[in-house]
């Protein structure tokens, strides 16, 4: 696992120490960390702040999204590959997608190169998460 993505690791710990769900983010561009996110559903009463459109909105305004890659540490569902695609960054790194399927087809339908590390600190956070809190990942996915 490399730095970026332990970094979006550590912003999943975060959100998990928050009550929230568990999922982070950081967006890199000429290899440094552009900005960082976490799931904040819960946190902020807000169903849109997944952690992909927390970390893009902290980035704010940086104009073209073409030379960065967006590290997640599960893959992104339909909302969030919807402004990967929208704003054109061309990569996205996964920490796992064995909880979550998500949209990777989406993504590559729309020339994403989509990577997925199949990271075990990833999958373990996650499926810990699913089974003390089905209630609410089922929430977080529209179940």
């Amino acid at each position: 696992m490399d730095e970026f993505m332990r970094a979006a690791l550590a912003e999943a710990e975060i959100g998990k120490k928050e009550s929230g769900i568990p999922i982070g983010s950081v967006l890199v561009r000429g290899g440094r960390i552009i900005s960082r996110g976490r799931n904040r559903r819960l946190q902020e009463n807000d169903p849109m702040k997944h952690a992909e459109i927390d970390c893009l909105m902290r980035a704010g305004r940086i104009g073209s999204y073409r030379e960065t890659t967006l590290y997640s540490t599960l893959m992104p569902c339909y909302l969030c590959a919807g402004a990967v695609v929208q704003f054109r960054i061309p990569k996205v790194i996964v920490g796992e997608a064995r909880t979550f399927a998500g949209a990777e087809a989406f993504m590559r339908a729309h020339g994403v190169d989509v990577v997925t590390l199949d990271a075990i600190e990833c999958i373990i956070l996650m499926e810990q998460f699913i089974k003390e809190q089905p209630r609410l990942w089922n929430e977080d996915i529209g179940e």
